[in-house]
């Protein structure tokens, strides 16, 4: 044994050498805390081998980026060769380049970074290294506009996590969950993500507060072990608080004399109908009517409702009342005003405020514009302040989006709408309609400048018929036109719809579907709730389809509410949203389009 006993340590020897050079080796190394300042590190490295600089030089990195200096530690980083790396330091770099991408506004690149092959052995490193690289994937997922993938992510991460790290994943995964529409909200294999998608499903179907609440117990009766069931969302503890405090009780306030009596009676029929039809699903609140053209003052208007028991007042309709409620601290009873105050005022608590806003549309074509792929835009909108409101919301939104802006300009008069379009799009330089001829050859007809993806246009029906023309005549017939809602006059008229052949424009949801159940029974009473006014009906529907859920929109902010006036939230001012499905005119007809893919 004595002599066998050498023998045994060299293959004691060669088992642990054949260890070392087993696939799991092939992983390395992460770099080690750094117990020096990033300039040490930096001048180390400058006098090691390579692969001990490669290491220094992620320390240097990452230090630099927990001391918030995003630019030093990105030029540390270009001086590391990835390729050259372990798979282990390579996942190290990747997640660090893929934080300073979110840090500097570049979600697409931080997304990309996340991409590479060395990821497939995450799960292989410290689990501490597994949570820092997964959650910067999830984020810029979440940048990139994929919150289902930003969820899965995160879902993915749970087991994980402790302490406040989890808490806080916890409660992102319900916001990106719960803001998903319907259609993505199923078909999960995972456990918990498909338990996630099912209890946002069954809030988003309930209809009330109290709907939700008992759609909640049941859900946790299925789900007992789910983290969810075991630890409420945030929001969800707000919302059980709301069911003790049901709404009864409502007050809906408009001028049925006056200029504004059609619009109001638009509202009333179309908020009515909605009440009728709830009541015949055994769900109706008890509505109080109220003439704003008879009260006195809004102070005894409030006292009046006070002594009728009203819990919530809908309206006023008059945007001089809405203003003089913006400017109280505050309101005796919780108000959904059909009409906004001053942009920029402060307003009391109690104040929602709801409309029929064209900037909501103007944001809409910001959105769907980028969605479709265009990035550089022209904007035309009518003169005045209704105009610059318009081209303003847009500017805004268009330029958070990306966006490029190249011309903004109120809408020329008729007769110089053709110059105005041809100088916005450089046409004049190159040439003139009225000078060529069936004779002259291709090259020598004017182009427009190539530096334009789209038009965006707010007009009048009569105001746009002459854009998409002029666009034919000026040879710009392929530049794609964005519009808000107010060209369609939803009158069916085929000649018109022909001069506006191609123009995309966002459309409530009501005046898109003629089969809609409660617009078809509106139309056998109030045949005109087909045409334009129908925008107004439907407001007036959606203004009873949120009576009810103000304070689930105040519990839940990223709660979406698929009206007829539009899909409705919650912005932080208290103001009503709408994002609007769409539209094209084609062949003389308007054809729904599908959504934007995101």
């Amino acid at each position: 044994m004595a002599c066998l006993r050498p023998l045994l340590l060299l293959c004691l020897a060669a088992m642990l050498a054949a260890c070392a050079s087993s696939p799991s080796s092939t992983l390395g190394e992460l770099p080690r805390t750094p117990q020096a300042t990033t300039q040490q590190l930096l001048e180390k490295a400058s006098q090691s081998d390579p692969e001990q600089a490669a290491q220094l030089r992620l320390a240097a990195a990452d230090q630099s980026m927990q001391q918030g200096n995003t630019a030093q530690a990105q030029n540390i980083l270009r001086q590391v060769p990835l390729d050259g790396l372990m798979p282990a330091q390579q996942i190290f770099a990747l997640t660090l380049q893929g934080e300073i991408a979110l840090a500097n506004g570049e979600p697409e690149k931080a997304e990309q970074s996340f991409q590479h092959p060395a990821f497939e052995r995450l799960g292989e490193l410290p689990v501490a290294q597994q949570i820092r690289s997964q959650l910067a994937r999830a984020a810029a997922l979440e940048a990139t506009n994929k919150p289902l993938a930003a969820a899965r992510e995160r879902v993915f991460t749970a087991p994980l996590l402790s302490g406040e790290q989890a808490k806080t994943n916890h409660e992102a995964i319900w916001k990106l969950i719960s803001a998903l529409p319907e259609k993505q909200l199923q078909g999960a294999t995972d456990t918990d993500l498909a338990g996630w998608q099912a209890l946002a499903l069954s809030l988003k179907r309930a209809g009330t507060v109290a709907q939700q609440q008992r759609a909640m117990d049941d859900w946790i009766a299925q789900n007992p072990q789910h983290p969810a069931a075991l630890q409420l969302p945030e929001s969800l503890q707000k919302l059980r608080e709301l069911a003790d405090q049901p709404l009864t009780h409502v007050g809906l306030l408009l001028p049925m004399d006056g200029q504004l009596a059609s619009v109001a009676r638009a509202l009333r029929d179309g908020f009515l109908a909605a009440h009728l039809q709830a009541q015949q699903a055994g769900q109706a609140l008890r509505i109080e009517l109220y003439d704003s053209t008879r009260m006195s003052s809004i102070d005894d208007f409030y006292r009046q409702a006070q002594a009728d028991g009203v819990q919530l007042v809908i309206g006023p309709l008059e945007k001089d009342l809405v203003r003089q409620l913006g400017e109280r601290d505050q309101l005796p009873i919780t108000t959904l005003a059909l009409n906004y105050s001053d942009a920029g005022q402060n307003t009391p608590p109690q104040l929602f405020q709801f409309g029929l806003a064209a900037e909501d549309e103007a944001r809409e074509v910001a959105r769907r514009a980028w969605a479709d792929g265009h990035r550089r835009a022209i904007a035309l909108a009518p003169r005045g302040e209704w105009g610059a409101r318009i081209l303003d919301a847009f500017r805004q939104s268009w330029q958070e989006a990306g966006g490029t802006l190249v011309a903004a300009e109120p809408l020329a008069e008729p007769v110089k709408l053709a110059n105005q379009i041809a100088d916005l799009l450089q046409l004049r330089n190159s040439g003139s309609r009225a000078g060529s001829t069936t004779s002259a050859s291709a090259a020598n007809q004017p182009s427009r400048r190539q530096d334009v993806d789209f038009i965006f246009l707010a007009a009048t029906p009569q105001q746009a018929q002459q854009v998409r023309p002029t666009l034919i005549f000026q040879y710009a017939g392929d530049l794609p036109v964005y519009a808000t809602s107010h060209l369609h006059t939803a009158s069916h008229n085929r000649t018109q719809y022909l001069d506006l052949e191609g123009i995309r424009f966002a459309e409530t949801p009501w005046l898109l579907d003629d089969q809609l159940p409660l617009r078809r029974e509106v139309e056998q009473k109030w045949p005109q709730a087909g045409g334009s006014l129908g925008r107004l009906y439907a407001m007036g529907a959606d203004a009873y389809l949120l009576a009810p859920r103000l304070n689930q929109l105040l519990a839940l902010p990223d709660t979406r509410l698929e009206g007829l006036s539009g899909t409705l939230s919650l912005s932080a001012e208290q103001r009503i949203q709408r994002e609007l499905p769409w539209a094209q005119f084609r062949d003389g007809m308007v054809e729904r389009l599908e959504d934007a893919q995101q």
